[in-house]
């Protein structure tokens, strides 16, 4: 179960600043705000074909025998949310098969060439996400992944380890995939990559690594239900007003905080959901992250006294899966012995709770997201319902929750400056403007 808490006199006044939430969140129902036509993901947990689960953990099956490593190749939405799903629940220190490793979200060379050679001694499974397939950094990944793979097994052989995600009817992976008969599964038209979750570019990675993906379904289920019940209390469009009303006081900055460090990729992975939702047109919040206890030595002193530009949204955890009690020691050297026969998660719930009231006392706004344990299940409504309060929140900034415009910026400056067929002109610009520095 996931609750919010919120400060009753911030409740009120976000009340107050955005009584048209309701409509905000009704645009997300009735499919007619600005970029409607990607609103595929808002039904999903309801509509999801069961046949296709089955086929996603039959297939997964049959990878999970033959490869020791699953390699994923994608980047932002491709790849996040399948990480930060599977890094929550697996934790840090699970020697479960196969392992799942990353590629084709940079550019580093030297990245590459060590997989490459790790790849040498251990049989693995490729998992190419791409709706074009055209995308630079996983194409040229999934390009050199191809060639290992197809020199290590033969032509023939690979084609059984390597699956494809990709668009129905469309692009170079497509293509591809059709040529070559890899398996294939199809990334809707109607959902793009940062609300791509619970479709098979996050499930069939998340399945691959052990997960029921049935559970985390059935979690997002009972969330959707939940968040189209259009009331006072619902947590999406509270957690929207208070974040957006936050922003109009000065708070340019929401700081994601936990004391949990497996929900690490779950803050990266909701620093693109908001991020690319709402940075546009000089608008938006600038989401950042905060791991806890330990960025508290890193970053306490800024978090206590620097300048008050930020607020914090805490993801709580209220049950750890596992226990672990403090011993007696009878030198008491460290002068811990107060805390013995006390479980390590009930001293992790003091210092959130001390942190958090600090924070307070120090002019932070907090908010606090809590999560009844990590299991799919919960993972399923979390990630439910920070997508559904993005759209809420991009709405009612006034900005498109569903286009990425900007990003194509450092795309064509680097096919400029790589010389890429058709940038010729763009070339010569940028070299002029680079020796004009």
């Amino acid at each position: 179960m996931i609750t919010l808490k919120i400060d009753n006199q911030l409740r009120m006044a976000a009340d107050t600043a955005y009584p048209h939430a309701f409509e905000a969140a009704s645009q997300l129902l009735k499919a007619n705000g600005k970029g409607n036509d990607f609103l595929g993901w808002v039904n999903l947990p309801e509509s999801i074909d069961v046949t296709l689960l089955e086929s996603i953990n039959q297939r997964v099956a049959k990878l999970r025998i033959m490869a020791q490593k699953v390699i994923v190749v994608g980047i932002g939405g491709s790849y996040l949310g399948a990480r930060a799903v599977i890094t929550a629940l697996r934790g840090e220190f699970a020697d479960s098969k196969p392992e799942i490793i990353y590629a084709g979200h940079h550019l580093s060379q030297d990245y590459m060439f060590d997989l490459l050679k790790s790849l040498d001694k251990e049989d693995y499974a490729i998992v190419v996400i791409s709706k074009s397939g055209t995308t630079t950094e996983p194409a040229i990944a999934f390009r050199l992944l191809k060639q290992h793979c197809e020199s290590k097994y033969g032509k023939k052989a690979a084609q059984e380890r390597i699956i494809a995600i990709t668009d129905s009817r469309n692009g170079a992976l497509k293509t591809l995939a059709d040529a070559e008969g890899y398996t294939s599964y199809i990334i809707p038209d109607d959902v793009g990559g940062r609300y791509s979750v619970l479709t098979p570019v996050g499930l069939l990675p998340i399945a691959a690594a052990g997960f029921d993906i049935q559970a985390i379904i059935k979690g997002a289920r009972a969330m959707r239900n939940q968040l189209f019940e259009l009331n006072d209390n619902n947590i999406a469009m509270l957690y929207a007003k208070a974040r957006n009303y936050l922003l109009s006081q000065g708070k340019s900055i929401e700081v994601l905080a936990s004391f949990e460090p497996r929900f690490y990729y779950f803050i990266e992975w909701w620093k693109q959901l908001f991020g690319e939702s709402e940075g546009k047109e000089q608008k938006g919040l600038f989401p950042t992250g905060m791991l806890y206890t330990t960025d508290l030595h890193s970053m306490g002193q800024y978090m206590q006294e620097g300048q008050r530009l930020f607020f914090e949204t805490f993801i709580s955890l209220k049950n750890s899966n596992n226990q672990c009690v403090i011993p007696h020691a009878d030198d008491n050297l460290d002068g811990l012995n107060f805390l013995e026969g006390k479980t390590l998660q009930y001293v992790n719930e003091m210092a959130e709770c001390g942190t958090i009231l600090a924070h307070q006392q120090g002019g932070v706004p907090t908010l606090k997201i809590e999560i009844d344990r990590i299991d799919e299940y919960n993972i399923g409504q979390l990630t439910y319902f920070f997508e559904f309060a993005c759209g809420i929140s991009a709405y009612l900034l006034d900005v498109n929750p569903f286009n990425q415009p900007g990003v194509e910026a450092y795309k064509n400056n680097m096919f400029a400056l790589l010389n890429k067929p058709g940038y010729e002109n763009q070339h010569k610009d940028i070299e002029q403007y680079l020796k004009e520095l």
